[in-house]
């Protein structure tokens, strides 16, 4: 059986339902895998999210490993400043001790889904990982919030999401498979006019998450990461996409994936407002 294993910090309703999403996909038979164990680096009492999260994982009687980074942060010490590549020495110590309470699983592909911390070169090495990023390849990287404000900053025509390979360097992995949709015509002119005379740095700072096209470019990118993580976890528990040793995406027939364009196929299963 096909192993996964499930990074998630478990901040929101959206984890939750990408897991409760991935499990009943799974119990249906359409991924053909298991779920060896869901790690969070948050731990019971920092968040009530994620103690709602937990409380899903534990109700699946899903193995859950989790390891609070805010905790190994503030007993490393403020004077541990000093860093390699992009991240502080802190955060490589963070993944080696991830990886030893991980030992005793084997999973064949690790999917980061709302997991909120980069991940180090020893992790990307140890394990094949791919992550759920809200942006097309080449768009913006971040958080989902950030995404959508770098969007709407930029007056972007178009957004996406897409499953890609996790390196060291923030949602920049090779995609494995991905979807875009517009963000103009239709709906979303009213709004994009709604906000042409507000200084951008006024916007955001005014109207946060509730801005009315801040929250429609999120139902609609929101609408695709379920079927598409459904469709590229199908797609490796069935081996028509793999991981070689040396961190080079493949089909079946051992060709190299640039990343599948998979929006014709989303967009049959997403139901506009």
């Amino acid at each position: 059986m096909y192993k996964l294993g499930w990074f998630s910090t478990g901040n929101d309703e959206a984890a939750r339902e990408l897991l409760r999403t991935v499990k009943n996909n799974i119990d249906q038979g359409e991924i053909n895998a298991e779920i060896a164990f869901v790690f969070s680096n948050r731990e019971p009492g920092e968040l009530e999210q994620s103690d709602c999260f937990f409380k899903q994982v534990t109700d699946y009687n899903i193995p859950l490993v989790y390891f609070s980074y805010q905790k190994f942060k503030a007993g490393k010490g403020a004077s541990v400043v000093e860093e390699t590549a992009s991240l502080p020495l802190w955060r490589l110590d963070y993944d080696r001790e991830v990886m030893k309470r991980l030992q005793k699983f084997d999973p064949d592909l690790c999917v980061l889904a709302g997991y909120m911390l980069i991940i180090g070169s020893e992790m990307c090495q140890r394990y094949n990982m791919i992550n759920l990023h809200p942006a097309a390849p080449g768009g913006p990287v971040g958080t989902w919030q950030e995404v959508i404000w770098q969007l709407i900053g930029n007056k972007a025509k178009e957004a996406g999401v897409m499953m890609h390979l996790v390196t060291p360097e923030l949602d920049k992995g090779p995609p494995v498979t991905y979807c875009t949709f517009p963000i103009e015509g239709k709906v979303f002119d009213k709004y994009w006019s709604e906000i042409e005379n507000i200084p951008f740095s006024d916007m955001k700072k005014r109207n946060s998450e509730n801005n009315s096209l801040f929250k429609l470019i999120r139902y609609y990118g929101l609408a695709r990461e379920f079927p598409l993580i459904v469709f590229t976890l199908k797609a490796f528990s069935r081996c028509k996409i793999m991981i070689t040793e040396d961190k080079r995406i493949i089909n079946s027939e051992g060709e190299p994936i640039c990343g599948y364009n998979l929006t014709d196929e989303i967009n049959k299963l997403v139901k506009e407002i």
